[in-house]
């Protein structure tokens, strides 16, 4: 155990190293799925996070790294608090996040109250592109394709 109990931002700085399995470029911060930390006057952590969806096949592997990532630090109390409500949306994806997506191949989703999105192609930044499903490589993901350069993506879906 760590002689000082850690500070909440020590925590956070330890929590920008777990990172979405499924999108290994961005943070659980990044992400929008890390809600809040907290540090008990006896150095107990808890972590809350809200996933992305509620039969997010990444929970599992997501709460594990948090854990031993925070263990691995020294902090041997950590409590991983999964919350359902308020329910996720993509208006918590940070703006670094929404960089990131674009840089990995995803094209970021516009606001939530977007009534027709504008998806940029994140390969060469045209807005020529056309829905091909509603179904992409995950269930927060449609595919896409750019008519300008040709290249499929995936748009990460405003909900």
């Amino acid at each position: 155990m760590k002689a000082t109990l850690p500070t909440v931002e020590e925590v956070k700085r330890l929590l920008d190293a777990v990172v979405d399995p499924e999108i290994p470029v961005m943070t659980i911060a990044d992400m929008g799925i890390l809600r809040d930390v907290t540090v008990s006057d006896t150095g107990a952590v808890t972590v809350g996070m809200t996933p992305t969806y509620s039969g997010c096949p990444a929970l599992t592997v997501i709460e594990e790294d948090i854990v031993a990532e925070l263990k691995g630090a020294g902090i041997e109390d950590v409590t991983v608090e999964v919350r359902h409500f308020p329910a996720w949306t993509t208006e918590w994806l940070t703006p670094e996040g929404k960089k990131k997506l674009a840089g990995f191949g995803i094209a970021p989703p516009d606001s939530v109250l977007a009534i027709v999105p504008e998806v940029l192609c994140p390969q060469c930044s045209s807005s020529g592109t056309a829905k091909v499903s509603e179904f992409g490589s995950t269930a927060c993901k449609s595919l896409w394709v750019c008519t300008s350069c040709g290249e499929p993506f995936d748009y990460f879906k405003a909900i």
